[in-house]
């Protein structure tokens, strides 16, 4: 038989409207007796929610001294829909201590955001402001407190190490969609790179309020109630004696101090300077303060120690007598004359200053002769069939050493700095329009080469490893119990074959030790400092002053670069510093005391 559509065409509707009527019947069941969410909505008039912000995760140093924690502050909050209309505008102000115009814009703010949702009008307020702010406030519906921590810091340095907390912009909204606006988030340093572990949890709590917005008890018992969790502690690998020290002794100065402890890659100190006190962002006065320090000309929140990019002079001549001893373009007993520097028929010189000549490599490393290293970079370039392959050659190896790369640490910032190649001088000069001589500065750390500081102190911890590095890093453990990432114990190696080290290192040893070094300021009874000094020149300023070594020569426990801007003389300004640094890592005290004081006394004055 037939089926006949039109004759039973109210089948199929009949059919549609029942599927349709079975959905509503769901659908009002899960929201009246599964989901309670409705439930709360509909009594939003006497319910208010109070987010219970967490706890974040405690910092401490590689010793277990408590560097940062939490105290309770409280956000003043606003609901612009349940403002009144006879609002005394002028007497609440006075209240809480503001201008008419500045109460206008966070009204204008806060209406902008929603009439109906609840928003921060004034945030982390003092405990004492709290206390006369929260006896007259329920005058004045349309404002409650929020209760939430914010940092404290236990010493007034490694500002650049933890970073800051800050409300989170619109931007990072956009890429963290579990946070909410008003909500406070990592925005520097560890505090950025780890927010994740130290961040926590929120939690809710439901109170029944009054006509006049007071607390009427628990909602049904704090049935829905939960829980904040408190963030993760972190370990940091930072020393903060060292690093205050380090901070004292770079007052009135620009550069940056970078410590490791060679054979954990652990980062001893992170010091930038001009730096600021980690308090000062903190409160309702963050903002101003923020900017204040973002407009000061010595760019105090300019982390120089990972993002500073400079020419590492004359430090650099250790690679390229590691390279060059590898490529077997020279050996230790190597002479090279040296007749006040470099000369390139008569066309081109590269200054030095007077010493003996002829040397060989420890000589020339404990005296650093100009002459010397751009004679080693001068054959490295030309032991490969063109001087394209051999600057190319010279570049890979120099990459070995962690320079032109990020390292892949766990800072929040940084720059790869920058190792050039032959593509570079094709683009500059032309192809097979340049020469070793074109570029003969690269010999002696200058030119187009710039390195970082962090890069600097990872150097001389590969030296002190004896051609290995483990990636720097700042945090050691999450917990107490929680290792940080595998990649942070990896070995990473250069090029340059272990025996190759020793002959670079004695001469290291001759710069602090030996009648003629460079870097005999450096000296400290009882550590055998190895070390390299080096004086990079600056065209808009007075030479920039540098150090890098480790210490002691045998299972050294501390690797550090020195990088002061304008200060002359490697031997002058960096030397001292870094060796102060080193003993009093290793002797807990400075028997150096008036050196010491000079070097904290020693002012830079920048043009």
């Amino acid at each position: 038989m037939k089926f006949d559509f039109y004759k039973h065409r109210s089948v199929p509707i009949i059919l549609i409207i029942s599927i349709c009527f079975l959905f509503i019947v769901i659908k009002l069941f899960a929201i009246q007796i599964v989901n309670t969410s409705y439930k709360l909505s509909a009594q939003n008039n006497v319910i208010r929610k109070i987010i219970k912000f967490p706890e974040r995760g405690w910092m401490y140093d590689r010793n277990g001294k408590l560097l940062v924690s939490n105290q309770i502050a409280h956000d003043l909050m606003i609901v612009p829909y349940e403002l009144q209309a006879d609002f005394d505008t002028l007497e609440f102000c006075k209240l809480i201590n503001t201008s008419l115009i500045e109460f206008e814009k966070k009204i204008k703010k806060a209406k902008r955001y929603s009439h109906y949702k609840s928003s921060i009008f004034i945030s982390a307020i003092n405990k004492e402001d709290f206390a006369r702010i929260q006896e007259s406030l329920h005058f004045y519906k349309g404002f409650f407190v929020q209760p939430r921590y914010i940092r404290h810091y236990n010493y007034n340095s490694a500002g650049n190490v933890f970073g800051y907390v800050g409300e989170i912009t619109g931007s990072l909204l956009d890429k963290n969609p579990d946070y909410k606006k008003g909500d406070m988030i990592g925005r520097t340093g560890v505090e950025q790179v780890y927010e994740k572990y130290l961040k926590g949890e929120k939690g809710v709590e439901r109170k029944i309020v009054d006509v006049f917005g007071r607390s009427q008890g628990q909602f049904e018992e704090g049935k829905y109630d939960t829980l904040a969790t408190a963030g993760e502690d972190v370990t940091l690998t930072i020393d903060i004696e060292l690093q205050e020290y380090g901070e004292k002794l770079m007052q009135n100065k620009r550069g940056s101090i970078v410590a490791i402890e060679p054979n954990t890659g652990e980062i001893i100190c992170l010091i930038s300077s001009p730096t600021y006190d980690p308090s000062l962002l903190v409160g309702k006065n963050r903002n101003e303060t923020f900017y204040r320090l973002y407009i000061d000309p010595s760019k105090p929140l300019f982390d120089r120690s990972i993002s500073a990019v400079y020419p590492p002079g004359s430090v650099f001549k250790l690679v390229n007598a590691l390279i060059g001893l590898e490529e077997e373009v020279i050996h230790p007993g190597t002479l090279f004359n040296c007749s006040n520097g470099w000369n390139y028929k008569n066309i081109l010189n590269i200054g030095c200053h007077s010493h003996k000549s002829p040397l060989n490599l420890r000589q020339a490393i404990a005296q650093s002769c100009n002459a010397y290293f751009c004679s080693t970079f001068d054959k490295i370039v030309k032991a490969k069939p063109s001087y394209s392959k051999g600057l190319s050659n010279w570049e890979k190896h120099t990459k070995t050493f962690g320079m032109g790369d990020f390292l892949n640490n766990d800072l929040y910032d940084g720059r790869t700095g920058k190792v050039p190649n032959s593509k570079y001088y094709d683009r500059l000069y032309g192809k097979k329009r340049w020469g070793p001589s074109t570029c003969i500065s690269l010999g002696i750390g200058q030119d187009a080469l710039l390195i970082t500081p962090i890069q600097m102190a990872n150097l001389g911890a590969l030296i002190a490893n004896k051609g290995y590095y483990k990636t720097p890093h700042i945090v050691k453990l999450i917990n107490n119990n929680k290792p940080i990432d595998s990649v942070f114990f990896k070995k990473k190696y250069s090029s340059i074959q272990t025996k190759h080290f020793d002959p670079v290192i004695y001469g290291m040893q001759t710069a602090i030790e030996g009648d003629f070094g460079t870097a005999k300021l450096g000296k400290v009874d009882n550590i055998t400092i190895c070390g390299k000094t080096g004086t990079a020149q600056n065209p808009s300023g007075d030479d920039h002053s540098i150090f890098m070594g480790f210490a002691p020569k045998k299972n050294p426990k501390i690797a550090i670069a020195v990088y002061i801007e304008n200060g002359g003389w490697g031997s002058d300004v960096a030397v001292p510093i870094g060796s102060l640094c080193i003993e009093k890592y290793l002797n807990k005290e400075i028997h150096r005391k008036e050196l010491e004081k000079k070097m904290i006394n020693k002012y830079i004055v920048y043009k």
